[in-house]
């Protein structure tokens, strides 16, 4: 995703085309205006595709089936689909420093094997991936806000992915577009964006059990 003043044109593509797309996994499930601008951005004309979930080693629930299911109806020729492993955005503890080393061996050789499928025509049953449809409910929040820390330097509202910041009140944020992403803490050169202490401490306990593995990077094909 990508900050809304920075939008690309349409990409048209074509039937000898490969397109690898990927999406950040937000609570199991793709954001809602993710796939907006991707169905607005792009036209598949029958593209090839790889399609890539991208998760805080939680899990990625219904996104991948999700992603391969919105393609799929976009007109794409889906090949294939990953589940690749990231830090986690909140708890950032969770899947520290990845993908790392080992991360990006593997993923090079995910690519040399998406390639190998595409040149022999290959498609992707939708049976052969994890996920249930109906998709789980998508979830909400929580929502960063600053602290007094805030010098009004405005790099979290510039370069939020959905324009949740207001430029005339930075330490608030707009709870209808927030995606909950976390860029804007993870940005701010003062540290003064969070979500709260307790809320942190919250969502660390809840997903504990579920983040304690290292979780591994997944290829159908």
């Amino acid at each position: 995703m990508c900050n809304p003043e920075a939008m690309l044109s349409e990409i048209v593509l074509t039937k000898d085309d490969l397109a690898i797309i990927a999406a950040p996994v937000y609570g199991g499930r793709i954001p809602a205006l993710a796939i907006e601008r991707l169905k607005s951005m792009v036209k598949a004309n029958g593209a090839k595709c790889a399609v890539v979930a991208v998760y805080g080693n939680r899990a990625y629930d219904d996104a991948l089936l999700e992603l391969y299911k919105t393609c799929t109806e976009m007109g794409f020729n889906v090949i294939a689909a990953v589940g690749a492993i990231a830090e986690h955005s909140i708890i950032r503890k969770y899947g520290a420093n990845r993908p790392d080393a080992d991360d990006l061996k593997e993923l090079k050789a995910f690519g040399g094997k998406i390639k190998d499928a595409a040149d022999a025509g290959k498609t992707l049953a939708e049976t052969a991936l994890k996920g249930n449809f109906p998709y789980k409910k998508a979830g909400s929040g929580p929502y960063p806000t600053a602290s007094k820390k805030c010098t009004g330097c405005g790099l979290c509202a510039k370069q939020c992915p959905v324009g949740a910041i207001p430029l005339t009140d930075l330490r608030k944020v707009n709870k209808d577009l927030c995606i909950s992403c976390m860029r804007c803490v993870s940005i701010c050169p003062n540290n003064a964006r969070s979500i709260g202490k307790i809320m942190h401490t919250m969502i660390s306990l809840a997903i504990k059990k579920g983040c304690a593995e290292r979780k591994q990077n997944e290829l159908f094909i």
